[in-house]
């Protein structure tokens, strides 16, 4: 790999694993950061070969990726790709309609309910959690708001497996967690910064989110989900599997390498997996036209309204930094954003062991979503610390590079 292909890989794969996003305009104003240039606002050709070569190699052996599930969309022209394999037993193709473990895309659905609660004035963003959830958050984050939550600035603090090795979390990949022994566990820890000053990606703000979502409603998540957007949208694929550890109706078998004893590599079948303590932060099972569809609904104001709305494109003030890498706050609430190609592409990431999944799109100054996309990628090392290759490959097919920062 040359120097500037490895740059390049670097940027995109550091960017799109701390969670990609997707957004729309909202009212007349362009999407956050439109560029203004006639070069900008020209239509771009959508490059179907580059998008075929970038998912040709998915299923042969060594690949990065078992398969890869594509939906382009958008004013600039469409494009629907599989490649790969259904499961390595059978070589059978992949099921380019196949259900598949959507991960932290989860979170854009949580914030998207969070906020139609708002809307109704049930919820308000500036109201500490606390108000909501006295039982269960302590004084010690009495000032944590609800917008904090959504936006990853509130300083609870991870909670993390006795183990975080892959071997360990997959011999207890059946165990699951209750969401509010989770949370008690985060709060009992002393805050990882005053809420508001840093943002720390993680999925503790969500599992408090869908707890807030059920006491606020007086409804279990998986129902008001259903309710709220499910059956509105007519996402007729997509669910919430709960305590069921397999995905039910089609899908394309997930592999995650292992290393044997003896240094060799294994893909081992890990289709069937539970929910752990993922809750209203990553269990959710979908499929791309689902994905696709929810996409252009949330960001055509479909699903929330416009005041609030403005929430999934506003990122935290320019002195909030991320507290790891020290870099500007890329996350509003449910969604994040970076330029790629000349542009900002708003979305999400997910990832869950042998399934990698994205939403992203851009907005032309006109408001129409120039450009969208959806995929669900095999990913034998889909939770590893840099962005599958395959992956990555498509997003710079759909999208471009990132900008030079």
């Amino acid at each position: 790999m040359n120097t500037g292909t490895r740059t390049r890989t670097t940027l995109i794969a550091t960017a799109l694993v701390l969670g990609m996003s997707a957004a729309p305009a909202l009212a007349a104003s362009p999407a956050p950061g439109a560029s203004r240039t006639a070069a900008h606002r020209a239509a771009r050709t959508l490059d179907t070969a580059a998008l075929r070569a970038a998912i040709a190699g998915a299923g042969k052996p060594g690949a990065d990726a078992t398969a890869a599930l594509v939906r382009v969309g958008g004013t600039e022209g469409s494009w629907l790709g599989s490649a790969g394999v259904h499961d390595l037993t059978s070589g059978a193709p992949a099921d380019p309609n196949a259900r598949f473990r959507a991960g932290s895309v989860t979170k854009v659905f949580t914030a998207a309910m969070v906020l139609q609660l708002a809307g109704e004035g049930r919820v308000d963003l500036n109201r500490p959690v606390r108000a909501y959830l006295p039982d269960l958050i302590p004084a010690a984050y009495n000032e944590v708001t609800v917008r904090q939550l959504l936006n990853h600035t509130s300083g609870i603090p991870s909670v993390g497996s006795p183990d975080d090795s892959l071997d360990y979390l997959y011999a207890h990949r059946f165990e699951s967690r209750d969401p509010a022994d989770v949370v008690r566990e985060a709060t009992a820890r002393k805050p990882d910064f005053t809420p508001g000053t840093q943002q720390h990606y993680d999925n503790i703000g969500y599992t408090v989110a869908g707890l807030l979502i059920e006491r606020v409603t007086g409804d279990a998540y998986a129902r008001q989900l259903a309710t709220r957007i499910l059956r509105p949208l007519r996402l007729t694929n997509t669910y919430v599997p709960g305590a069921d550890p397999a995905i039910r109706g089609p899908h394309n078998h997930g592999y995650q390498v292992f290393t044997g004893p003896d240094g060799s590599a294994e893909l081992r079948d890990v289709t069937v997996w539970g929910a752990g303590d993922t809750f209203a932060a990553g269990d959710l099972i979908s499929t791309t036209a689902d994905l696709e569809h929810f996409t252009r609904a949330l960001f055509t104001g479909q699903v929330v309204r416009a005041a609030q709305l403005k929430e999934m494109f506003t990122l935290p003030g320019a002195s909030v930094r991320d507290m790891r890498t020290g870099k500007p706050a890329a996350y509003s609430a449910g969604l994040s954003t970076m330029r790629l190609g000349g542009r900002d592409v708003w979305g999400k990431t997910g990832g869950r062991w042998g399934y990698n999944t994205v939403i992203a799109a851009t907005v032309s100054p006109t408001g129409a979503l120039s450009r969208t996309l959806v995929y669900s990628v095999n990913s034998t090392d889909a939770k590893g610390s840099d962005m599958n290759p395959t992956a990555m490959r498509v997003m710079i097919a759909t999208f471009g590079a990132p900008d030079p920062s």
